[in-house]
């Protein structure tokens, strides 16, 4: 089990290196609401009046992003995770 941990480490660490870059790039005629809570900076990028992603800024820590994947207006859930989609932060990037 010992020798199986650090190649586990390195998987994740590699799957969270792989995440898809800003998914706010491709929304250039979206309208942004901005707004702060708690210290922590919210985005809202709407296309059409429909929520398309949410940007959280924390006061300490990286953006995180919570986006809607079938263009219903409402942030997705992945299955078995509840009712929003689990926050997933880029830990590392190799150009």
């Amino acid at each position: 089990m010992r020798a199986i941990a650090p190649f586990l480490l390195v998987l994740a660490l590699a799957s969270c290196a792989t995440m898809d870059s800003d998914p706010t790039a491709g929304l250039e005629n979206a309208d942004v609401t901005s707004r702060v809570v708690d210290g922590d900076r919210v985005e809202e990028y709407r296309v059409q009046g429909q929520l398309q992603v949410v940007k959280v800024t924390p006061k300490r820590g990286a953006p995180y992003y919570l986006i809607d994947k079938n263009g219903d207006g409402r942030l997705d859930s992945s299955e078995g995770e509840g009712p929003v989609s689990p926050v997933m932060w880029k830990l590392f990037q190799w150009n």
